[in-house]
């Protein structure tokens, strides 16, 4: 029986997936072409090579015939030819440059997550003494200042006053500390609030308290017994938590110069590079429903009381 509600809800979620994904493809097509200008009018052309260089690529015909052709290659898994890097498929480009925004967005994930959650507990196990008020200073101001003020303030005071970090690529394992904690801040100190919330809750509970009257290490029944139960707020977050990392990427890449896909989405934009604009908007969107799709099936797996509907 649990199997079958666990499937049944599976292929639900995919064909939810499909449909979202399907919905993010067409809004973008559109929009995108509805902002003013193209990929080719700031080139020094003239007009009849600019009409040629339109038929080329396809730009000279009707909007809808565009987007039936595109969704057309997109179901066979093919996203178009980037129109500024030349000689290079999308496909090409996200497959060179996502492993590098994937390294810095899952170290992101790992030191966010376990920071957060060691923040919050430290936090909720000393209530209102030093550690608790200094972690929630820490937290109040990430969840107040953006990822790109953390990046530009590191950038500047560590990196170019200090001299202690390096600035610009990661070459080395030195280049990954402050754009990890540039992207990191914010979503370590929401994760901290929240564990320090639900911590707070579950030591006064009665299996808590039964803990206690047992004899058991103080360790254990925080590690053990309060960690359990409060942790499943904490897992609905990633979701969210990956979309921010990865969206908070694009902008911390630019800062710190780093060549993933993130700094090269920024610029498709800027320079109207339509398939590039699409394919790294759907690679993303997948990305994050799938996120989103196995902290749903996470939930069953940490808690069985969850039940699939």
């Amino acid at each position: 029986m649990v199997v079958d509600s666990m499937s049944k809800f599976i292929v639900k979620r995919v064909f939810s997936a499909l449909f979202t994904l399907f919905i993010v493809c067409t809004l973008t097509f559109f929009l995108m072409h509805m902002i003013p200008g193209g990929p080719f009018l700031n080139e020094k052309i003239s007009d009849k090579m600019l009409a040629i260089i339109n038929a080329k690529y396809g730009l000279d015909r009707p909007l809808f015939n565009q987007y039936l052709e595109y969704m057309g290659k997109l179901m066979r898994g093919d996203l178009g030819i980037s129109l500024k890097r030349q000689g290079f498929t999308v496909n090409e480009i996200i497959a060179e440059k996502f492993p590098i925004s994937a390294k810095l967005g899952g170290i992101t994930l790992v030191w966010g997550v376990l920071s957060g959650i060691l923040l919050g507990v430290a936090a909720g196990v000393n209530h209102n003494k030093a550690v608790d008020r200094a972690a929630m200073f820490v937290c109040t101001l990430g969840i107040a200042v953006p990822s790109f003020v953390v990046g530009t303030s590191l950038l500047y005071f560590i990196g170019e006053r200090a001299g202690v970090l390096p600035t610009v690529g990661l070459s080395s394992p030195y280049h990954y500390v402050m754009p990890v904690i540039a992207l990191s801040f914010q979503p370590m100190s929401y994760i901290a609030r929240l564990m320090r919330s639900n911590m707070l809750d579950a030591i006064d509970q009665d299996y808590i308290k039964t803990a206690r009257a047992k004899g058991l290490p103080r360790n254990k029944i925080i590690f053990k017994h309060a960690l359990r139960n409060t942790i499943i707020p904490i897992v609905t977050y990633l979701g969210p938590m990956t979309a921010g990392v990865l969206t908070g990427g694009f902008v911390t890449e630019n800062i710190f110069s780093i060549p993933g896909l993130g700094k090269y989405f920024v610029s498709s934009i800027s320079g109207r590079d339509y398939p590039m604009i699409m394919g790294t908007t759907i690679f993303f969107a997948a990305l994050i429903i799938f996120a989103n799709m196995i902290v749903d099936i996470l939930y069953r797996m940490i808690d069985p009381r969850i039940k699939f509907e």
